[in-house]
């Protein structure tokens, strides 16, 4: 672990203390968690997902034609 330097408002410190206080946690602590969650957010890309596959499989994307949809519609396979 390395020692670091962080500067805070008088509000902000007071903040920090109350919660520290009221999640039984060293301050420290809760300064390490908010630096992970800014970490994960800013570092690791969104990962998008088909809405029509998602994760539990679904049917795979077949491309389509106008025609073809105008076909299926109107009963004309």
């Amino acid at each position: 672990m390395r020692k670091t330097s962080v500067y805070l408002t008088d509000d902000e410190a007071e903040q920090l203390r109350r919660a520290s206080i009221r999640e039984g946690k060293p301050q420290a602590e809760l300064i390490r968690e908010g630096v992970r969650r800014v970490i994960a957010d800013v570092a690791e890309p969104r990962e998008f997902r088909s809405l029509g596959m998602g994760r539990g499989g679904g049917r795979p994307y077949e491309p389509w034609s106008a025609d073809d949809l105008y076909r299926k519609q109107m009963g004309e396979h």
